[in-house]
């Protein structure tokens, strides 16, 4: 049977009377979605979801009197429901934009320019329906959130034992947070790892500075021509190339510039798919945290394959949609939540005799 889908009511915050109006105007157009109020501050709002009840706000940065941020952590705390922020500071405070991510937001979207306004609409209706249907977890202060447990650092594991395999995996919504968890526990000789990230360019830079000072292991963007190296994590989150494995037994990545596979670019299908053609046992999978369901038909290349597959499991994701459909898929060897993801990259990639140790 097809589940009964939620209608997404949605109450609109925004101190901009005309950007109030823009996304009414959005919303209104999508089947399934319907404004239950727009606000202009927090104390407005504040008033609207006691008499409204949304299941889903979208919530500006910069308003009059307490602003978004101060205003988001407060909804967390005593009102928790899924909240994506809208603001101009997205583009040029990238910094800002991470703090509402690490405070509960469920993603966060530049304002639109005048030349993407279709595909923003595409994006954030698509969202907000998967927020409203319960596809999405929110907010690290959110009372029914599961506790987190902290990343276990594998600095105990010197001379990790390595078996020849490397790791692909792929995030989108919710991957900011998934990767903050997960790739601390790689200790600083893990196996190679590429990752397929669906991003805001904007957000980057703070994510890479984050990761770095975090991450034992190296952590650079994806190159072309950059070979997989023991103790690397390549992060491929660039929108105008796809990612893909090339050659074996000295793999490396290369970028490709051609269309978007099934509206993703870079697309995790294609890095998955290479991955099983060129090394088929010797690559593990991960899907991680994400709408949509870009990943799966290359997940299915991997299972074929007879490479590991692995998936982040509801309880942990920001955004079950595409872990969900590898699941649904029979293609998942290991249903996982984050803090466990780590230790069986590690165990799938050490030589048998170490794994026995």
């Amino acid at each position: 049977m097809t589940p009964v889908r939620s209608k997404a009511r949605v109450l609109v915050v925004d101190d901009s009377l005309m950007m109030r109006a823009f996304f009414g105007s959005i919303f209104d157009r999508v089947p399934g979605i319907e404004v239950v109020g727009t606000a202009s501050s927090a104390d407005e709002a504040r008033r609207m979801m006691i008499q409204h009840r949304p299941n889903v706000m979208t919530l500006d940065v910069e308003m009059p009197g307490m602003n978004g941020l101060e205003f988001l952590e407060e909804v967390m705390r005593d009102r928790p429901l899924p909240v994506i922020m809208l603001s101009s500071l997205t583009q040029k405070g990238a910094e800002t934009s991470f703090q509402a991510l690490e405070r509960g937001a469920v993603d966060c979207f530049p304002k639109p320019t005048s030349g993407n306004r279709e595909e923003f609409a595409r994006r954030l209706s698509t969202l907000v329906i998967a927020a409203a249907n319960g596809a999405v977890r929110f907010g690290r202060y959110a009372k029914d959130a599961p506790a987190r447990a902290p990343a276990s650092h594998h600095h105990a594991h010197p001379g990790f034992d390595w078996n020849g395999k490397f790791t692909v995996m792929s995030a989108s919504t919710g991957g900011v947070d998934a990767l903050l968890q997960l790739l601390p526990g790689l200790p600083v000789d893990c196996p190679p790892v590429v990752i397929s990230l669906q991003i805001e360019p904007d957000f980057v830079a703070p994510l890479m500075q984050r990761l770095k000072s975090r991450c034992p292991a190296k952590v650079v963007l994806a190159e072309d021509g950059r070979p997989l190296r023991r103790g690397e994590i390549q992060i491929a989150c660039d929108p105008a190339t796809h990612a893909v494995i090339d050659r074996w037994p000295d793999p490396s990545v290369k970028l490709l510039r051609s269309d978007p596979v099934n509206s993703a670019r870079p697309s995790a299908s294609l890095l998955f798919a290479t991955a099983a053609k060129t090394a088929g046992t010797n690559a593990v999978g991960a899907i991680l945290t994400g709408i949509g369901s870009d990943g799966v038909a290359g997940m299915k290349a991997l299972r074929a394959s007879g490479a590991l597959t692995i998936s982040q499991d509801s309880l942990t994701c920001l955004v079950d949609q595409a872990p969900a459909a590898a699941r649904a898929a029979n293609i998942i060897d290991l249903d996982l939540p984050i803090e466990a993801i780590a230790p069986a990259i590690l165990d799938a990639c050490r030589r048998a005799a170490d794994a026995a140790a």
